[in-house]
């Protein structure tokens, strides 16, 4: 039942995504970081308090799961399959974001106001200044990223480590998109929650990028993700952008403010075209497939 109870889960996030009213436990995390950087995030030794908070919360999370699954295991098998349907649907990310993606699509071709707003959604950079193109590359930049961190890296870590695994590395995800910033409050703070999710990544992006181009069947494009992979602040999110980026034959990159400070973003792919409502859609598709790839290699490894 296993594998069931995870296609389960899968098939319940396509039909409702992240639905508002239903309490998610990203939000918990969200509020336990932002109440530990409060209290630790000044004075001296701003790293290592960064570091002792990162771990001290990831290790509560797995561990606090691992025990829950544990205990609803013996209480009864259906409650405890019951609980792998519930915590695999909040840890996969994928649908919310391409309805997300098209709004903005949709936003920007009505008006760059609309579009501005719309894009603020989804990004952590200023969007007050963003051109037509701006938004459009800033919504198919993170589509491609979230690909990787919202449904493929949570899988990734299922299948290793369960669903006390996938909640782990929700929560090393959300650290990094809270404290991991190069800006001057969280530079030395996040520094280590930026490390850890790293690593945690590090596979996952390059398995995203490979299934991406193999789904799109044009497997000559992992010498372009190969080349430019690496051209990216972060060690891994350039892998899923260059795949997107070689399969649009567009660009990425460029400089962005993120928090008053400009971040200069080297540029993935080299045709500085104008983006599309067509190219939403076959990104949209291409995240689609690539999704199911990943699903039928997890349904495959959970089965056997």
């Amino acid at each position: 039942m296993y594998p069931f109870s995870i296609l389960l889960a899968w098939l319940l996030d396509k039909i409702f995504g992240d639905p508002f009213w239903l309490p998610h436990p990203v939000v918990l995390f969200g509020k336990a970081i932002s109440l530990g950087e409060k209290h630790l995030n000044r004075g001296t030794h701003r790293r290592l308090k960064g570091g002792l908070l990162a771990v001290s919360l990831i290790l509560v999370t797995f561990f606090a799961t691992h025990l829950l699954m544990h205990y609803l295991f013996c209480l009864h098998p259906l409650v405890f399959y019951a609980t792998v349907v519930v915590g695999v649907f909040f840890g996969l990310a994928g649908t919310t974001l391409i309805r997300e993606v098209r709004a903005t699509f949709k936003a920007v071709d009505h008006s760059l106001a609309d579009g501005r707003r719309q894009v603020a959604r989804i990004v952590g950079r200023d969007t007050s200044q963003l051109s037509e193109q701006e938004i459009r590359k800033a919504a198919l930049e993170t589509l491609a990223e979230n690909l990787s961190d919202g449904v493929v890296a949570p899988l990734f870590w299922l299948i290793l480590l369960g669903v006390p695994g996938m909640m782990a590395y929700k929560m090393i995800n959300t650290l990094d998109s809270m404290i991991a910033y190069r800006t001057k409050r969280y530079r030395e703070f996040g520094t280590f929650a930026a490390r850890i999710d790293d690593v945690a990544n590090y596979l996952p992006a390059r398995l995203t990028a490979f299934l991406m181009v193999m789904v799109a069947g044009r497997p000559h494009l992992l010498r372009f993700v190969c080349t430019y992979g690496n051209h990216h602040a972060s060690p891994n999110s350039g892998y899923p952008e260059s795949a997107l980026a070689g399969i649009l034959n567009c660009q990425f990159g460029g400089t962005h403010s993120y928090f008053g400070e400009t971040i200069v973003k080297p540029k993935i792919g080299d045709n500085e075209r104008p983006l599309t409502t067509s190219d939403m859609e076959t990104a949209c598709h291409i995240n689609l497939f690539t999704e199911a790839a990943m699903l039928l290699i997890v349904l495959f490894v959970t089965a056997v």
